[in-house]
């Protein structure tokens, strides 16, 4: 039976792969039902073969027992293909047509018994077959049944598969076949005495006991690898001799391998083993770049640690390099003895260690030898106690930073009379030096006190000093130290000065990723409690209301754009634009010195209009939402999708989330009331919205950016179009309300936009040449969007610079369509977000 229809040929293809896979099937299902007990007997009789299962059979029988199982063989061979039925192409065709819908096959081979000339009827039958085509698109092939638990009810063909595996796993080859030639060795075992010998390596290697029966004439052994060895018969008639173990003398029967040689067993069953050593070297280690600083200011060196079975520990060294060490100041004199530092260093606690890459990190900076120059040496051992040779280095031993000038110069002090404590006398005059003017140097008038203390007990330091009071005044000189580096700072002013100067500092010492990302999270919070003080300072003219900050020469800046400043300030940093990082934290330390905090008439009447203008189109939009969900509960769910569709093409733009609490305030009031009262809370909201756009209007200038018509011209299509919706509304037409607040939305859009580049071609008409306008060029970035582009000055979403300029377009629209896929698969989140989220994907 043929196709009447013609096949596309990729679903030919996929027909014809089908059929052969389902034809490929029918005969495995044939194969296993005819001959699984000719596989079963097979597989038995090697497995048996393999574990030596004949060894136990009498030799007499034992002939007989394998011309029997030759026989029952045969006999299910030819069962078998006696029960063989061959699958033919139409078989798989007719199993595959049965898992298809409306058996296709079958269908596309009929042809009509009846209406044959009509139009109608053959229309009606080529559509049918056009269906029945359309269903091959998905055909798969289908898999075979080789289920055969009926037919087997026992599961021999299990056992049969076991006995195999076993065999595999267990038995050998050599076993297999003695089965018609036995071996001389097994009538020599039989007749005389025997042994058993095992070898057990050492636990660190890792490696299995070992059979010395199994192993061959030559084999290797690692150090210190024990051997037993047991005989069983007549005593004297087996004998052993080994040279492999430190003994030469040795007579016994359990010994360690210490060095390469012989084992011979002596005797009618006797063998001889030449043993090769595995030597166990010893570990290897090395440090990894150089040593590094870590922000919170610990030691960190990387290291990588091998051997051959295993690292047991290791331990990192740190001494002091006098010779590196530039002699001036406190360091003329010859330093004091002091113990190195030996420290552990921290090894997997499971998994293999016979290679180890790792990282040490410990801080050190209340250490004496923090700051100096330092040797370093790493030596690891493995398990039988073997050392490494030491690996060395040489580095300052990194600690922490400190930016105030008063606390790194306490700090430098205590590391001159940790040096050697002859420098109290120098370290009591630099104390009184370097503090004079408390009240300038000291915010806490306590730590003055406390240095004038620690000044004290070094002026009548006893001679010499013990080592009780020089730890002391150390343990006290390194918490002033501290607290003026770390203490709340009164003055928020000062605290900003501090964060810049910092970031600066580590600017320019080259600082790590960890440490820009600490110092400028401590920027951030300076510059925001500086704001908040300001804003306190001027309580006064509190309105409830925050503004944008304004500078005393007309700068604005608001709080979104002062952090947007910071984040591109520290993306320069990490991508090694110092130059441009330091100009910009210039230009951001010049605008908060400049700053103001104003509420309530920070802006000017042009903000105020645009953001009058914001409000009431968010305003606008939401009456949009409750139209429509109104004209859905209506209209029913059907003509509520195409409104939908008709709306998302007029009112570009919305806000899943804001539709959302729009349609459950409209179903709120659809509850509350009739369709009457509907209509009129909605009229008399529209109603609203142009009276206000009607105050609006008086506050905007008259005349356009020179390009495009005026603003008040688009606004007043806008109260037009208001307007209408609102008679719309006021005569139950919601189909034509959505028309009205559809062209309202877009004409306030247009209007925003014309306002919006006025207002930006009067602030660069100010500035003149320097600039001041800030960002309209997208250079400014502090008017950059999450996207990295400048933020628009038209009232439009987006932005006014086109994104397909930037240089690293690809990479952030890359970052930005995975950011989509990751949310889209977090099940946690709402139907309607990850629905919104599926429709990006679709789209782009």
């Amino acid at each position: 039976m043929t196709d009447k229809t013609q096949h596309s040929d990729k679903t030919a293809k996929k027909l014809e792969r089908a059929l052969r896979l389902t034809h490929a099937g029918l005969w495995a299902e044939a194969l296993s039902i005819a001959f699984w007990p000719f596989v079963s007997i097979i597989a038995f009789g090697l497995g048996a073969g393999l574990l030596g299962l004949h060894d136990y059979v009498p030799e007499p029988a034992r002939f007989a027992v394998l011309v029997g199982i030759a026989i029952i063989t045969m006999v299910f061979l030819v069962l078998g293909l006696r029960r063989l039925k061959r699958p033919t192409r139409s078989a798989a065709r007719e199993r595959l047509d049965q898992t298809l819908p409306g058996r296709p096959l079958q269908a596309l081979a009929d042809h009509p018994e009846s209406g044959a000339g009509e139009p109608v009827a053959e229309a009606l039958w080529r559509a049918h077959l056009r269906r029945m085509q359309a269903r091959l698109s998905n055909v798969r092939a289908v898999a075979p049944d080789l289920r055969l638990a009926a037919r087997d009810p026992y599961a021999l063909r299990l056992m049969a598969l076991t006995v195999l595996g076993v065999g595999l796993l267990f038995g050998s080859v050599e076993r297999a076949r003695s089965v018609l030639t036995p071996s001389a060795i097994n009538d020599t075992i039989a007749q005389g005495p025997i042994w058993e010998g095992w070898i057990q390596p050492p636990a660190h290697t890792g490696k299995p006991t070992l059979y010395l029966a199994d192993l061959d004439d030559r084999f290797d052994a690692p150090k210190g690898a024990e051997v037993t060895v047991r005989f069983y018969g007549d005593d004297g008639v087996l004998t052993l001799r080994e040279t492999v173990s430190s003994d030469t003398q040795n007579t016994l029967r359990d010994f360690m391998i210490a060095r390469s040689g012989e084992i011979e067993i002596d005797g009618p069953t006797g063998h001889l083993w030449n043993v090769a050593l595995v030597p166990d070297a010893a570990p290897v280690v090395e440090l990894v770049e150089e040593m590094m600083r870590a922000p919170s200011g610990e030691t960190r060196q990387k290291f990588r640690l091998s051997d051959d079975f295993g690292v047991r520990r290791a331990v990192m060294r740190i001494e002091r390099d006098p010779g590196a060490v530039t002699r001036q100041f406190g360091y003329v004199i010859p330093p004091e003895p002091r113990a190195a530092i030996e420290v552990p260093v921290a090894l997997p606690q499971t998994g293999d260690r016979t290679d180890i890459e790792g990282l040490f990190a410990e801080n050190f900076s209340e250490h004496p030898f923090s700051g100096l120059p330092v040797k370093i040496s790493l030596q690891a051992w493995d398990d039988t106690g073997q050392a490494s040779v030491p690996v060395q280095g040489l580095g300052v031993l990194p600690g922490r930073r400190f930016f105030d000038p008063l606390a790194a110069a306490l700090v430098d002090v205590r590391r001159e009379m940790l040096w050697n404590r002859a420098n109290a006398a120098r370290a009591a005059q630099v104390l009184r030096a370097v503090s004079v003017g408390p009240e300038e140097m000291f915010d806490d008038p306590s730590l003055d006190e406390r240095l004038r203390t620690v000044i004290g007990q070094l002026e009548g330091r006893p001679d010499p000093m013990g080592d009780a009071l020089v730890e002391a005044i150390a343990k006290e000189l390194w918490e002033i130290a501290t607290l003026l580096e770390d203490g709340e700072l009164k003055e928020a002013l000062e605290r900003l000065r501090r964060a810049q100067e910092r970031l600066a500092q580590a600017m320019r010492d080259g600082a790590t990723p960890e440490e820009i990302e600490r110092l400028m999270q401590e920027l951030r919070e300076a510059s925001r409690d500086y704001i908040r003080q300001l804003a306190e300072q001027q309580g006064e003219q509190d309105d409830g209301t925050d503004q944008p900050d304004q500078g005393q020469e007309g700068q604005q800046i608001t709080g979104d754009q002062l952090q947007q400043m910071m984040d591109r300030i520290q993306e320069l940093m990490e991508q090694g634009r110092m130059a441009e990082a330091q100009q910009l934290l210039d230009m951001l330390n010049q605008m908060l010195e400049n700053m103001r905090v104003t509420q309530g008439q920070g802006q000017g009447e042009g903000d105020q209009t645009m953001q009058g203008l914001g409000n009431m189109l968010r305003d606008q939009q939401e009456l949009n939402d409750d139209t429509f969900s109104d004209l859905q509960e209506r209209f029913g769910q059907n003509q509520g999708q195409q409104g939908q569709s008709q709306q998302g093409q007029q009112g570009e733009g919305q806000q899943g989330e804001s539709q959302g609490e729009s349609q459950g305030d409209g179903d709120q009031q659809g509850e509350e009331g009739g369709s009457g009262d509907q209509m009129g809370s909605l009229a008399q909201r529209q109603q609203a919205l142009r009276e206000e756009l009607e105050r609006q209007q008086r506050n905007v200038p008259q005349g356009g950016s020179g390009d495009g018509e005026d603003p008040s011209e688009a606004l007043g299509r806008a109260g037009r179009a208001m307007d209408e919706a609102e008679q719309a509304l006021r005569n139950d037409d919601l189909a034509g309300a959505l028309d009205g607040q559809a062209e309202a939305m877009e004409a306030l859009r247009e209007g925003m936009r014309r306002l919006g580049e006025q207002q930006a071609q009067n602030r660069q008409e100010q500035a003149g040449q320097q600039g001041e306008a800030g960002g309209q060029d997208g250079s400014d970035p502090t008017r950059r969007d999450p996207l990295g582009r400048a933020q628009g000055e038209t009232g439009q979403f987006g932005s006014d610079e086109a994104f397909n300029d930037r240089e690293d377009v690809y990479r952030r629209a890359e970052e930005l369509l995975d950011e989509i896929r990751r949310r889209s698969a977090e099940r946690n989140r709402s139907e309607a977000e990850r629905d919104y989220l599926g429709r990006l994907l679709d789209r782009y």
